[in-house]
């Protein structure tokens, strides 16, 4: 979504467990970046676990809820090289992964705080609702020098009841450390509310506001 050409920036944004890359587009104009393009990628088609086995778009299939989450590490990492893909097609509509935001909601959030300090090329920020850490034991095996600075906003519900307020925290100690990072809590459950979007709204202005 947004101008398919001449674009200041973009944000891939990855939704959540059983969701489509439809369910943050009411999102857009809220965020007031006319000049910026949203990319809404739709996850694979996977049997869930957690869920009974049945089939749902999912990033990577979730075997348990235990603290580490139970991932699928080969889903991981096909679902990253994805991600990186779509980064890469900006870059050739473009956009250079400098003006890129990695963005996502739950899962899609996972992936994008799994994917965003791994890349190799420098991004613009890294914005995590409701996310948590996954494949922790790569994390500084597989860091990139490119993104150890990158700015990341992460925000959570304290009632939260399927991602625990505690699991976003950590993730977002394991990763702030380096870069300019915010950590925000807003009282409600395993959704966004209008009071976080107007503070994504101004972190991704403060990102793109200093491009031209």
């Amino acid at each position: 979504m947004g101008p398919e050409a001449g674009a200041l920036g973009s944000i891939v944004w990855l939704h959540g467990l059983g969701a489509s890359g439809h369910d943050f587009e009411d999102v857009v104009p809220l965020l007031e970046l006319p000049r910026v393009r949203f990319v809404f990628p739709h996850a694979p088609q996977k049997p869930v676990t957690i869920n009974g086995g049945l089939i749902m778009p999912a990033w990577y299939d979730i075997t348990s809820l235990a603290a580490d989450r139970g991932e699928n590490e080969r889903h991981v990492m096909e679902s990253a090289g994805h991600v990186r893909d779509l980064i890469a097609r900006e870059t050739e509509r473009g956009v250079p992964a400098s003006r890129v935001i990695l963005a996502g909601f739950s899962q899609g959030a996972a992936m994008a705080l799994y994917v965003g300090p791994r890349y190799p090329e420098t991004l613009l920020g890294i914005l995590v609702l409701s996310g948590y850490e996954v494949l922790a034991s790569t994390r500084e095996a597989e860091a990139s020098p490119a993104n150890a600075a990158t700015p990341m906003l992460s925000c959570h519900g304290t009632y939260d009841p399927l991602v625990p307020v505690a699991a976003g925290k950590r993730a977002y100690v394991a990763y702030a450390p380096g870069r300019v990072a915010e950590w925000h809590t807003f009282p409600i459950a395993h959704q966004v509310s209008m009071e976080e979007i107007r503070v994504a709204r101004d972190w991704l202005h403060a990102r793109f506001d200093g491009l031209s």
